[in-house]
């Protein structure tokens, strides 16, 4: 584990660093500077892009680092290599085509409820695109073990231009309709910026040709498509359905929830990064022993921090809601939808990696189409009756049953099992806290009052979980930092 929590360690630390500056981004800077329209119109655009940006990577970023590894000869490796970036090039021309072909009925079926998408909608294929490659050349650099610099691209670079562009609107340096169209430059310049580090890592021989073991590449890829865009319609579909039955401004009041909620996932997506290339070469060398320990690993010590961070939103969310905007306060029961969906996913450990790299992944691939369909057909009737909570609603059962089902395949296909005692002992933990918390407020203001509870929480929660040895990895790094405090 020493690479994996060396590199997982600095990409949590990344990652929350981003976060926090998404959290000024999108509970005071966003509302304020952008207004509801505008804010939920480039958070629509980003979401149908993250949406389509699998069928543009064709795959490719997930493929690189399962088949990788398999080469032994630096011709196989740059034959690979150049085929995972241009590939995805040629098959972008006939998806392009098509765009423009019904570029008008898919301009109706977009704007018919919010015009003011119609003028923005190119904007979508491009960024879909430079996502797309950002991922391809950020796997590039993953398989040659150097996840961080990628990570902070995309977790703290991309915020903190956006920040910096939303200072820009506020000193009228620029409008917010120039806000929306900075907005792509910033994500095609992340791709501009990644693409150079992957290539001063491994400098490209491109070469026309086609891998010994295409056939098996073009199957999986074909696969992996159909899992990122399951994927990202879990993710984002919710958004997307709200611009079909609401009013734009209430995909600002989601988004807002959806994205505390989503901080209790960044422990998962910091240590994904690194665990997913070293799972996917102990399921080459059939060493299932050693990715149990793993798995088990990865579930524990993700429901530790998971845990943490969860507790710490939820006891504090009334008093965060206080300090946003008063039009974006009926997202409480939101947050907790989603966050426990996503505290749901997280403690499943490497389970995404494990089925990526099996040979059964295709059966649990189509199971996901399904359950989008279900989220589709959730979000089409809790939108129009509850509005949010019922797009929210859509979202948890549709996670929940996907999460349950690859938790399921894992555990009956290859006998690998994530939880262990110390899982029921993090679950009484982190609930009993919650019980403590919750109904117990300071009479401060919400800042304040927020500050002082994360205190008593992260003293009591580090305390109970060392005590109790929940997780001898952070039992470790914990003993690491009390000798160094008593060595100054």
């Amino acid at each position: 584990m020493g690479i994996v929590l060396n590199q997982s360690l600095k990409n949590t630390i990344i990652t929350y660093a981003g976060f926090g500056i998404g959290a000024v981004n999108t509970l005071y800077l966003y509302p304020i500077f952008l207004g509801a329209t505008y804010y939920a119109l480039a958070n629509y655009i980003l979401s149908v892009a993250n949406v389509i940006m699998p069928l543009f990577a064709i795959g490719m970023q997930n493929t690189l680092v399962k088949f990788y590894s398999q080469y032994k000869t630096d011709e196989e490796k740059a034959q690979f290599l150049s085929f995972t970036v241009l590939f995805p090039l040629l098959l972008s021309i006939p998806l392009i085509f098509i765009g423009f072909l019904f570029f008008d009925d898919i301009l109706f079926f977009v704007s018919k409820k919010n015009p003011i998408v119609k003028d923005f909608i190119w904007l979508i294929p491009f960024i879909g695109m430079s996502m797309a490659y950002f991922e391809i050349f950020y796997a590039w650099a993953r398989v040659h073990m150097h996840s961080v610099f990628g990570n902070f691209i995309k977790e703290v670079g991309l915020r903190l231009l956006s920040l910096l562009a939303l200072v820009g609107v506020y000193y009228k340096w620029i409008t917010i309709v120039d806000f929306i169209y900075i907005t792509a430059g910033i994500y095609f310049l992340a791709l501009v910026v990644t693409m150079a580090y992957a290539f001063y890592i491994k400098m490209p021989s491109f070469q026309i040709a086609v891998p010994k073991n295409v056939k098996d590449i073009l199957e999986y890829t074909f696969y992996i498509i159909l899992s990122g865009s399951v994927a990202n319609l879990l993710l984002d579909g919710d958004k997307i359905m709200l611009n079909q039955y609401m009013v734009i401004d209430n995909i600002a009041y989601y988004s807002i929830a959806t994205f505390i909620a989503l901080v209790i996932s960044v422990p998962s997506r910091a240590m994904h990064q690194i665990v997913y290339p070293i799972t996917a070469k102990l399921m080459h060398d059939n060493k299932l022993t050693e990715l149990n320990v793993l798995y088990k690993k990865t579930s524990i010590n993700l429901q530790v921090v998971g845990g943490f961070v969860m507790l710490g939103i939820f006891v504090n969310i009334n008093q965060l809601y206080e300090i946003v905007p008063k039009e974006y306060s009926g997202g409480i029961l939101v947050v907790f939808m989603i966050g426990i969906s996503k505290y749901f996913d997280l403690i499943l450990g490497n389970n995404n990696a494990i089925i990526f790299n099996t040979k059964y992944y295709r059966a649990v691939l189509f199971l996901g189409v399904f359950l989008v369909v279900v989220a589709i057909g959730l979000n089409a009737i809790f939108i129009p009756l509850y509005g949010i909570m019922g797009s929210a609603f859509a979202t948890l059962v549709s996670i929940t049953l996907y999460s349950i089902a690859k938790l399921l395949f894992v555990v009956k296909r290859l006998h690998l099992y994530p939880f262990t005692k110390q899982t029921l002992h993090s679950l009484a933990i982190t609930f009993l806290l919650f019980l403590i918390f919750y109904f117990w407020d300071f009479p401060f203001n919400p800042i304040l009052n927020i500050l002082l509870k994360s205190i008593l929480i992260t003293v009591l929660y580090v305390y109970v979980n060392y005590k109790f040895v929940v997780s001898n990895e952070i039992n470790d790094a914990i003993n690491v930092v009390l000798k160094k405090i008593k060595f100054l």
